[in-house]
């Protein structure tokens, strides 16, 4: 079974572009807080988001000073 299916890829790249903008960072500034290419943060936020890795969730979690857990939270 896959946990990351479509549909929660896009929940997840909108879930990450409404915290970065609440934070006002740009796409290039949450790609330097997290080491995460910024082609990458495009694709994260895009219409066909790729399946993420929990490393880059835990960096992503990281740089809005969250958890994983609460990342994903999408209730």
């Amino acid at each position: 079974m896959r946990c990351m299916t479509p549909a929660i890829r896009l929940k997840l790249g909108k879930r990450i572009r409404k915290l970065r903008e609440k934070k006002g960072y740009t796409q290039d500034k949450l790609a330097e807080l997290t080491g995460i290419d910024y082609k990458y943060v495009q694709k994260i936020e895009g219409k066909n988001p790729p399946a993420n890795r929990i490393d880059t969730i835990e960096k992503l979690a990281k740089a809005f000073k969250t958890t994983c857990s609460k990342l994903l939270d999408f209730n």
